[in-house]
């Protein structure tokens, strides 16, 4: 093997990963140019494009393709034997790389890091706020962290909070002017938080329970986000209603600044869960944020 060309390899896989020279180097810590030649200098070894450039996007060609899906395997495997041949002797370390949204942070994860300071401070976690539903695999994450019913089937999940209910606030200043609605059918007549939903880019449809039946509410507003913590900021400046996870605003409703309405018609979510390919949890970094984990959220 050209010695040249293997040193380069991780670079190739890092652009395509990135989708970009720029975005490539700032995760290697390389100048733009650096990245550029290296994947130059492979492609000229190779003697084909791997990738094909415009001015405003880097995609893969069909070489590319085929090289990525043989060597990103290959470059992984390797990674995570010397991670772990590391950690015989040592501590675990490393660059932890894990997509969330961002609300699940304050539901569980802010917990979780601050004890991984304390218990492996040699092992860097980035999280990466993301509201789309990631392919954490391919997008070169060690973990995702989401609702348990949007992980696909083949990956191992690690619960980090119990089940928890999705519930309707509104300010007492709100509620003084426009009323406490009663029934799912006086939605219609509030101002409602609505949420852009970031993939689709449709406007999320707010889900209850009503007679033992699940039901989907496409409501209206005068304000639209795109995650909770605005939704919520809105809510207790007495914009309107805001549909939220009552972990969230839990104090809050205990301090009398939100008031829950339509309890009766609150559905109830999975909770939030780590979740990984089947061979990651061997990495010793991976597997010491899941031993912080589970007992973390058995406190």
């Amino acid at each position: 093997m050209d010695r040249d060309l293997l040193t380069h390899l991780p670079i190739i896989v890092a652009v395509a990963r990135r989708g970009g020279f720029a975005a490539a180097a700032n995760e290697l810590g390389m100048s733009a140019s650096a990245v550029s030649h290296a994947v130059r200098l492979v492609e000229e070894r190779l003697g084909q494009p791997l990738f094909a450039r415009t001015t405003r996007s880097v995609a893969l060609t069909e070489a590319g393709r085929s090289l990525i899906a043989t060597i990103a395997p290959a470059l992984q495997d390797i990674h995570e034997r010397m991670e772990r041949i590391r950690a015989i002797k040592g501590r675990p370390s490393g660059l932890l790389r894990i997509n969330a949204a961002r609300v699940c942070l304050p539901l569980a994860v802010t917990r979780v890091i601050a004890a991984m300071g304390e218990r492996y401070p040699e092992v860097e976690v980035e999280i990466f706020s993301d509201e789309r539903l990631t392919d954490i695999v391919s997008e070169g994450f060690d973990a995702g962290i989401r609702i348990g019913e949007m992980i696909a089937q083949d990956m191992v999940a690690v619960r980090l909070t119990p089940p928890f209910p999705s519930v309707v606030v509104a300010s007492p200043d709100y509620i003084g002017r426009f009323g406490r609605p009663m029934a799912l059918g006086d939605l219609s007549h509030h101002n409602c938080i609505g949420y852009r939903l970031i993939r689709s880019g449709g406007l999320y449809e707010w889900e209850f329970v009503e007679d033992g039946r699940d039901v989907a509410v496409a409501v209206q507003g005068q304000a639209i986000v795109t995650e909770s913590h605005s939704a919520i900021e809105l809510a207790l400046a007495g914009v309107g209603l805001a549909y939220v996870f009552e972990p969230l605003v839990r104090s809050d409703i205990a301090a009398g600044r939100l008031i829950q309405v339509l309890v009766d018609h609150a559905v109830m979510e999975a909770g939030l869960f780590l979740y990984f390919p089947r061979r990651a949890e061997l990495a010793p970094k991976l597997r010491a944020f899941i031993d912080t984990v589970r007992q973390v959220c058995r406190e």
